[in-house]
């Protein structure tokens, strides 16, 4: 039988383990099953693509996870390797087919009157830590810049006049994000707190109490904590307010083209993405608000 030529040549020549070998054996024998309860007259030597094809539609019609589809694919297109080789079979009907792209996972992001509610109703404290740490989730919900962007700001990159802020991306490409006058405020409070209490190292925008540009694992503990006083997200990090953003426009109205140029993204492709977050926000409420869905 040439799946279990197969399946020994996994075990004694290319050494696999055995929990691989079952894998394997449970796609082969489920796709065998397939294919013989589709015609009886089929057989490993005569299928074509397009059974292969079928099959492979019929497991995504089932709910099968593109990633599932494409390992099933790789393990009989390794079977139909081996099979060749050995001249079990006179052709390969695997080696041309591709499997289906794999999803892109959404991006997590919290809700609106998630943020409104840690911004506005939190009871922030008049001290410089409290005052820092709002400053730093409203830069992040307000202008949706990466993590290693605020960390790079200096005073220079911020205009008050034209309430916008000079952002270094990846690749030290350079971009111009606006920003509004809730953050503006946020903004003078804190430099000013800022300049009274800490002597700083640098121009650097954002410091630490010794007056040292703030890191990476400062700034994410004060995203991380204060998102989980609103939030059932398991992910809580700066990057998911980024997400944030990025939603909340497209929700309010907001163009994908406008959306990509203040995110820095380099395709519309990447920016597409949170469309997905937005119609599946879409379907929630639908499904809600709607008597008979």
């Amino acid at each position: 039988m040439m799946v279990e030529q197969f399946l020994n040549y996994l075990r004694y020549e290319r050494n696999r383990s055995e929990l691989t070998v079952q894998r394997y054996e449970k796609v082969l024998v489920t796709f065998e099953a397939y294919f013989e309860n589709k015609d009886s007259q089929l057989s490993w030597e005569s299928i074509d693509s397009d059974v292969i094809r079928d099959w492979m539609e019929s497991m995504m019609d089932n709910g099968a996870m593109a990633s599932t589809v494409n390992n099933c694919l790789s393990a009989v297109r390794s079977f139909y390797r081996f099979a060749l080789s050995r001249h079990l079979v006179d052709k390969d009907p695997a080696h041309l087919l591709k499997g289906p792209k794999k999803e892109k996972p959404l991006p997590h992001f919290v809700r609106e009157n998630e943020m409104d509610k840690l911004l506005d109703q939190k009871a922030w404290e008049d001290n410089i830590n409290d005052v820092r740490a709002r400053t730093i989730l409203l830069l992040f919900y307000e202008t949706g810049i990466r993590l290693a962007e605020l960390i790079g700001l200096n005073d220079e990159d911020v205009d008050f006049e034209l309430h916008q802020l000079k952002v270094t991306g990846k690749r030290n490409k350079q971009r111009i994000v606006p920003f509004g006058n809730e953050l503006e405020q946020a903004l003078k409070t804190y430099v000013a707190m800022r300049d009274e209490q800490i002597p700083r190292e640098d121009q650097a925008l954002l410091v630490t109490d010794k007056g040292r540009r703030v890191g990476r694992t400062m700034v994410s503990k004060i995203v991380r904590d204060n998102v989980a006083l609103v939030s059932t997200l398991k992910t809580r990090s700066p990057h998911v307010l980024r997400h944030s953003f990025a939603t909340a426009m497209l929700n309010n109205g907001a163009g994908l083209e406008s959306v990509k140029k203040l995110l820095g993204h380099a395709s519309i492709a990447t920016t597409e993405l949170y469309t997905h977050t937005t119609f599946e926000q879409l379907k929630r409420v639908y499904k809600k608000a709607h008597p008979r869905a």
